[in-house]
Formats: structure tokens, sequence, C-alpha cells
């Protein structure tokens, strides 16, 4: 089915009602460890040629649904179909059908850009005159063609980035994993990162599914899926996320917050009032830059001070959760063992 994209003021693509076709389908996924049930019913879809992002703190079971979904793990019930395979019963078609780019570093830094790519079309057994186009195109569009013949060793973290990327795309897969893709890199580097990735979405129609702690690499997102404690707690699109909050976020620096949150609450009627720190208090509401005058006469002595700015996915992310996003739970050994795991399970 064709894809139809409109894009609003900001260039995001936003996608029409029954078009395209969902990618990936999961209903009522189960993940249980002993006693330990880390993911609870998750039920999504995630669109053809969507970019998609999948947020959660430690412990969420964000990890656990991607690594079933990738064929790493085994559901304790319910189901999971990604481009018309169900994930327990035709893993091979699964593997063959997505591209991996892990959080740790998985290249071969003894080889070159150009050897670690043709040992991946070994393993997906990519026919070696596609093989030598693809690379041709895929390093192009990475601006490594001409370190093709480096060691990778001799790479930036962020040339190594965009080599897996590169090499995550060679066997044309129809859905792209990045786990945390541009975690350590500078600032300048994570954006050009992502104009990689807004680009390969364009140019190979792929799938993009994310996982990420940088909540402002969000907003580059389709579609955000919140996870808590095993459930999604939240799908949407960041700007529809971000309305949840209600108006502007209003931060006050006060001696006594317990004192100044009651009062606010008693005054004003405000409800969205919230203590987040020793010395902080939280308002959400509109028109915060008329309120702020207002609050200062009312409470002398108590507001030191004051600002109020547009909501952002982490005032989201804490109001959903009640709780700041925090790292990836899992180890660098995890991830590595999950990534060996992965290229060795690949079959011809």
């Amino acid at each position: 089915m064709a894809r139809r994209r409109r894009s609003d003021e900001a260039g995001n693509p936003e996608y029409q009602r029954g078009d395209p076709m969902p990618i990936i389908e999961v209903d009522g996924l189960v993940k249980r460890f002993g006693e330990v049930e880390a993911v609870r019913g998750v039920s999504f879809e995630v669109r053809e040629g969507e970019i998609f992002g999948f947020l959660g703190p430690n412990g969420a079971g964000k990890s656990t649904t991607i690594k079933i979904l990738a064929t790493l793990l085994l559901p304790t019930a319910g189901t999971a179909r990604l481009a018309g395979f169900d994930v327990v019963r035709q893993p091979n078609q699964v593997r063959r059908a997505i591209g991996m780019v892990f959080q740790d570093p998985s290249l071969d830094d003894r080889l070159t850009a150009e050897q670690n790519l043709r040992f991946h079309a070994m393993l997906y057994g990519v026919p070696g005159d596609v093989a030598r186009r693809r690379m041709d195109e895929l390093l192009e569009m990475v601006e490594l063609a001409d370190r093709r013949g480096a060691k990778v060793r001799t790479f930036s973290g962020g040339m190594r980035r965009r080599l897996e990327i590169a090499r995550g795309l060679l066997h044309s897969p129809r859905v792209l994993f990045l786990d945390e893709p541009t975690v350590g890199l500078d600032p300048q580097t994570r954006s050009r990162i992502w104009e990689y990735v807004r680009d390969l979405r364009q140019r190979e129609g792929v799938t993009v599914f994310m996982t990420t702690h940088y909540l402002d690499e969000a907003e580059h997102c389709d579609r955000i899926a919140i996870i808590d404690h095993g459930r999604i707690v939240a799908l949407d699109t960041p700007a529809a996320l971000k309305s949840r909050v209600g108006g502007d976020v209003i931060t006050i620096v006060t001696p006594d917050p317990q004192a100044l949150a009651e009062g606010l609450r008693r005054r004003f009627g405000e409800d969205n009032v919230r203590v987040t720190g020793p010395r902080q208090v939280v308002v959400e509401r509109d028109a915060g830059a008329e309120f702020v005058p207002r609050a200062v006469a009312a409470f002398p002595g108590l507001v030191e001070a004051v600002t109020v700015r547009q909501p952002t996915l982490d005032d989201v992310f804490l109001k959903l959760t009640g709780r700041a996003i925090r790292d990836e739970e899992a180890s660098a050994v995890d991830r590595m063992r999950m990534s060996a795991r992965f290229h060795g399970r690949v079959r011809r």
C-alpha cells in the first residue's frame, strides 16, 4: 500500500487514518522471569514507514519487549508479528526482515569499514553484486565512502555509529531497531545522526523503531509509546502527549515548597501543583505569564525565583510515571551478549 504523508509546520510527517498498514503488531504480550512480570499485557502497532519511539525508565519492560520482537526472548503469553511473520513460529523470517543497531559497539575494529559490511552481507546471504551496490549507496549516504578502506579503530564515535547504521540497512530490512542510537555522542554528532535517520526513512522507506533516554530526541518520532512497570501508559504523537500537561509549566523556587503548594491550591484552586524538590514547586496552567505576578503578590517571602516555559516530553514522562527517565538498565555486557546472540542466529 502506498504511503500518503503530509507535513506540519515543523516538517514532521503525519499519518492519515487507515494508511499505511501496521508492520509490527503486538497483542497482549506478557513476559515473566520467575515471579517477576517484566511485561504485562502490552499491545500496540507500529505503522509501515513510521519512526516510532519506545520510552521508559529502568525496569519498565522496554528492553524485554524489544528482545521479544527481535526473537532474542520468547514471550510467556500474547502474540507479536513483524512484517507479517510470527516472532515465535517464524523467527528466521523475522530476523531477515529487521536490522539492529545496538547501543554498545558491535563492529570489529580490526577490520575496515568495507570488510565489516562484507561480513554482514555474508551472514545475511546478500548476493555479491547486490552487496557491492548497497555498500556503495550506504557508505555514500553516511558520508564514509572515502573511508571505506580505513580500519574502524581509526574512526570517531560518530563515524562508528554511522557505519553501524549502514550495516543495519545493508540487507534491506523492513524494520530498523535503534537501541539508544546516540548515547555517548556530542550534541552536534547526535544531530547529524538524526539527519541520517530521517534521510534513510525517505530513501529506503524503512520503519524505524528506536529507544532513547534523551527525550529531546523523541521529538523526531512520529509517535511515542511510554512504558512503565510493564504497561504502556501513553501512546501518541509528541505534540498530543505534551498537550496532556496542560498549558505552561511554571517552576517556582521557594524556601518552603509544601506551604507554597498548599497555598496555591487553596488560594487559586490549582490542581496541577507538585512539589518536585526540596526547594521547588511546579505548577501547570494556561497563561502562565499572567499567573506569576499574582502568585508572587499572594505569597510574599515564599517565591524566590520563577521560570515559565512550554511543556516538554520530560514533563509528560514525569507526570505519567511519577519519576524522571534514567539510563537503560541493561549493562554493557548484556548488550554485547544480545548483539552476539542475534548475529549468531542469522542463517542463510
